[in-house]
């Protein structure tokens, strides 16, 4: 099936879906947030219904589908007010690498918790000196001792980690040292939320989410040689493994934040009358509303070909589809938001409409997993073979 037309499945999930995120609506994910509290029953529903590890083997627990079907979860929770930012980090990232390469054992410890719910993961990758450079990553790991059963000690600081308060270990992004070229290579190491010398500190962030934000310290965590994941000498064809699905989630996650802004400012729109007749008569108001549709629509449809691509095994057409997708979406959705709330006017500042909570949130798409501008040097270097300017 072409990704352009859904299939009826895929109907029939997005409206299972949004039904479920209906029951609870933004009001509830705006009182979680406030609250400090977590969207604990939002997530349990959505994995008893079989949504959380829709993209997981069946053999561990999952739905047996790809992030094409994830995708459309966290789009249609997003519609409802109600994005689970760890759909993004728990099952899109971290349970597609360990999928793909971890260890039988790994497999059998993590993903049937993952799918059911029931176990987090969070995903360390960002440095307070290393942003979207992953190369300039300074967490560095190192055998305590020779042979394949010898420890790892992991040192180094993260920042920008979502959920570690409610995740039972966190998948980080450290450097091993490469004896045949003595370069740093990228590795992915499990690392349990009480491993000794691994501590968290909470970011004070102006956002309003349930997830919240941490900076993490590594201070010499001892870790077995079981805690690596997947093959030491392909660290980095496996970290973009997962940071593929992360930018499609992305990218999902914000077109759903555009289409609930929209969806609010069209019935506002309908309904609001000035001069006897509704202000979406007038085309100052229908026509940005209109062209905010549009891009929503142009940009679901290259998330849909980057989760196609993604799940039919093509890396290279995922990653390039993949950047694009982001970008588009994270641009639909600030444009979306901004005129939602324009359209709402005084209203689309308050509380009763649940807009302008969206504003700092829509322009986290544009920031994260990687910014914009990151994005348009990958497409200029790497689709129209520009040179690079650094």
């Amino acid at each position: 099936m072409s990704p352009v037309i859904e299939t009826d499945d895929h109907k029939d999930l997005r409206a299972a879906v949004r039904a479920l995120g209906n029951r609870y609506g933004r009001p509830y994910f705006l009182r979680t947030a406030a609250s400090g509290g977590t969207p604990a029953e939002l997530w349990k529903e959505a994995a008893g219904l079989g949504y959380l590890g829709v993209n997981l083997p069946a053999a561990y627990g999952g739905g047996g589908a790809g992030i094409a079907e994830l995708s459309l979860v966290l789009e249609e929770l997003g519609t409802t007010g109600c994005p689970l930012l760890m759909l993004i980090v728990s099952p899109a990232i971290c349970g597609t690498v360990i999928a793909r390469f971890g260890t039988e054992a790994q497999k059998r410890t993590w993903l049937p918790g993952l799918a059911d719910g029931s176990r987090i993961m969070a995903f360390g990758i960002t440095e307070p000196d290393a942003g979207s450079n992953s190369h300039r990553i300074t967490t560095t790991a190192r055998r305590d001792g020779t042979g394949p059963d010898a420890d790892w000690i992991l040192t180094g600081r993260k920042v920008f980690v979502s959920g570690v308060d409610i995740a039972d270990a966190t998948l980080i992004v450290g450097r091993t040292h490469d004896a045949r070229t003595g370069r740093l290579k990228p590795c992915l190491f499990i690392v349990p939320r009480d491993a000794d010398g691994f501590t968290r500190r909470r970011i004070d962030m102006e956002l309003t989410a349930p997830e919240k934000q941490f900076e993490l310290t590594l201070d010499d965590v001892r870790l077995p040689a079981d805690a690596l994941v997947g093959d030491e000498d392909a660290g980095l064809l496996q970290l973009f493994a997962g940071l593929n699905p992360e930018r499609i989630m992305t990218a999902a996650f914000a077109i759903g934040m555009g289409r609930y802004a929209l969806d609010r400012a069209v019935a506002y729109a309908r309904e609001r009358t000035v001069w006897q007749q509704p202000i979406g008569a007038h085309q100052a108001i229908a026509h940005p509303l209109a062209q905010a549709h549009i891009e929503l629509e142009l940009a679901r449809l290259m998330t849909r070909k980057a989760a196609h691509l993604y799940d039919a095994g093509d890396d290279a057409g995922a990653g390039e589809a993949a950047n694009m997708a982001k970008y588009a979406a994270a641009e639909a959705c600030v444009k979306a938001v901004d005129q939602a709330v324009h359209t709402l006017g005084g209203n689309g500042l308050t509380s009763e409409f649940g807009l302008a909570s969206l504003v700092n949130a829509a322009r986290v798409a544009r920031i994260a997993p990687v910014s914009r501008e990151m994005i348009l040097n990958y497409v200029s270097h790497q689709t129209l073979g520009l040179p690079k300017s650094y």
